[in-house]
């Protein structure tokens, strides 16, 4: 039991950077859910049940459009879809969860608690299910809980731009995808993601240069090839 709470602790202290870097966009998220018609007790709903925050951002956004219910679906499974991938590489990380803890360990994973995760499984360190939940519960409550406060005072901010929110997040992903240098063949996976990324993006438009720029990074690593043990430092 102590050693289950230290885990914890442990897990809560990672959980403190990610908190800080996904403040803005709850808070936005809120905001915008308000700007189209939500509620604050349906916007929070929405972040406790669906708590993906691009797909929700989507969401809003399409929902108030006079657009077929497919095309929203769709466009919220191809902004999501790097989640599948998430889930195959740490399922091996977390497999020697149970079945009930996997599936909670799934629900709350993000794209922070994924990197986290994955370097300290990379580093040799164990990951235990006390320790997972000291890092993704403290962000999950948060996130919902800034999806109340933004939908309630979201109105007191009119351009979040003005203010450099809007970028804090994508610095935190850039952060992430730099503690994965270490890895082999990390260079040319992540040129080739962001040129396909940047592609899509002018080709067929947002979301769907998300997935198609990880898929693209997926291909190129499948390509490559990577010899076990062999390790690229950049």
């Amino acid at each position: 039991m102590a050693s289950s709470r230290s885990e914890f602790m442990r897990g809560v202290r990672d959980a403190v950077p990610v908190i800080f870097a996904v403040a803005p966009f709850g808070l936005l998220f809120g905001a915008l859910a308000a700007e189209n018609g939500m509620n604050a007790f349906e916007a929070t709903l929405m972040s406790a049940l669906l708590y993906a925050g691009a797909s929700q951002m989507v969401g809003i956004e399409l929902f108030g459009s006079d657009i077929p219910a497919w095309v929203i679906v769709l466009s919220i499974l191809a902004v999501n879809f790097r989640h599948v991938l998430y889930s195959a590489t740490m399922g091996q990380t977390i497999r020697a969860y149970s079945r009930p803890r996997k599936a909670l360990a799934f629900f709350l994973m993000t794209d922070p608690q994924f990197a986290v995760t994955e370097q300290r499984a990379e580093a040799g360190v164990p990951t235990p299910f006390a320790w997972y939940l000291g890092l993704a519960l403290p962000v999950y409550v948060m996130w919902v809980l800034e999806a109340y406060v933004g939908a309630v005072f979201g109105g007191l901010i009119d351009d979040p731009a003005a203010y450099g929110i809007d970028f804090l997040l994508p610095l935190y992903f850039l952060g992430m995808v730099m503690g994965f240098r270490g890895r082999a063949n990390w260079l040319p996976v992540v040129l080739a993601s962001a040129l396909a990324s940047v592609v899509a993006y002018h080709l067929v438009g947002s979301p769907w240069h998300v997935s198609l720029g990880g898929l693209a990074g997926v291909i190129v690593a499948a390509v490559i090839g990577v010899r076990p043990g062999h390790k690229l430092v950049v």
